[in-house]
């Protein structure tokens, strides 16, 4: 007998919502993230952030989000394995076995791989080359934790004019550093950001950092001095799908190509989220949300054959929770 009758790999908001719905379908549902805390990209880059397309909660942060998601998902009952990354998956007649970077195997009736962008690692800045002292922010705190601090921002996207908006009215003072002329960054987040009382420094670089155990300044494009408490390098991040690819899925550019009911084109095998590709996707955590439980109602009658897909109406359901 399987060990779960579904093994979420990834349990960012796509996978924490299948994660209920699978509950909704009378699932037993595992989760299983590289991460040591649920809640994917979202909690592990941008917690505090805004985030303003989800429907019916016209603004939410990205930590009240990931708190409901989890809440709800909890309902399901489901077994939760963080810190381990899927690794080699096997297929037999009628189930799925998942290999974990720590030697587990979870046999599985079906996967679904809800991976976002798949592992992701800072991009580097070359002036940070062997520094180690504190002061250097890959994931940003809480704003209220820079109150009092010079903060320096390092990037022209959405993110680090973002962070920017965001801290401005926090930090004792915040510098946005672009090497390029023109931002990447949404025009209505650049207009606030220059109505705002942050230096904005465009054609400019960071050339050098200073202080040992704790940053105290700045070089920029070798000449100027700038004092820093903390330096956040808003430079994205390099997204990988590691081992997935050796699973015989079909993968393009990044994402896993599905069909209109989530499937792979390995059996058993489904894919929901930012992972996902296919004729005029698009990704938002809404568009992810569909596709979650679009899947799980697949999984659920390829699981067990003769039951409906549509499962009705929730309002029209009478749910036992596990206990």
């Amino acid at each position: 007998m399987p060990d779960t009758d579904l093994l979420i790999v990834g349990a960012g908001p796509a996978g924490l919502f299948a994660c209920f719905y699978a509950g909704l379908r009378g699932l037993r549902v595992m989760l299983l993230d590289s991460l040591p805390q649920l809640g994917g990209q979202v909690a592990a880059l941008y917690p505090d952030k805004t985030i303003l397309d989800i429907a019916g909660i016209p603004t939410v942060t990205g930590r009240e989000l990931v708190d409901g998601l989890i809440k709800q998902a909890r309902l399901a009952g489901p077994e939760i394995v963080l810190g381990e990354q899927a690794i080699d998956l096997e297929k037999d007649a009628d189930s799925v076995t998942v290999a974990t970077s720590s030697d587990r195997r979870i046999r599985a009736g079906a996967i679904l791989v809800t991976a976002g962008i798949g592992g992701f690692t800072p991009k580097p800045l070359p002036a940070l080359a062997g520094y180690r002292g504190r002061g250097v922010h890959h994931v940003v705190a809480a704003p209220a934790e820079y109150a009092g601090r010079h903060v320096v921002i390092v990037g022209g996207g959405d993110s680090a004019v973002d962070w920017a908006n965001t801290l401005v009215g926090h930090a004792r003072s915040v510098t946005l550093v672009h090497r390029r002329k023109h931002f990447r960054a949404h025009a209505r987040s650049l207009a606030a950001l220059h109505a705002s009382n942050a230096d904005v420094l465009v054609g400019c670089e960071v050339t050098a950092v200073h202080g040992q155990d704790d940053l105290e300044g700045v070089t920029l494009n070798t000449t100027t001095y700038r004092r820093a408490d903390v330096l956040i390098p808003a430079l994205g991040h390099t997204a990988s799908l590691g081992p997935l690819r050796n699973w015989g899925i079909g993968i393009r550019d990044r994402h896993i190509e599905v069909g209109t009911d989530m499937a792979t084109c390995v059996d058993r095998v489904y894919a929901a989220g930012d992972v996902t590709d296919y004729p005029g996707k698009v990704r938002l955590i809404a568009v992810g949300f569909g596709e979650a439980a679009t899947a799980v109602n697949n999984i659920a009658v390829r699981l067990r054959p003769g039951e409906e897909l549509f499962p009705g109406h929730s309002t029209e359901r009478d749910v036992s929770w596990p206990t």
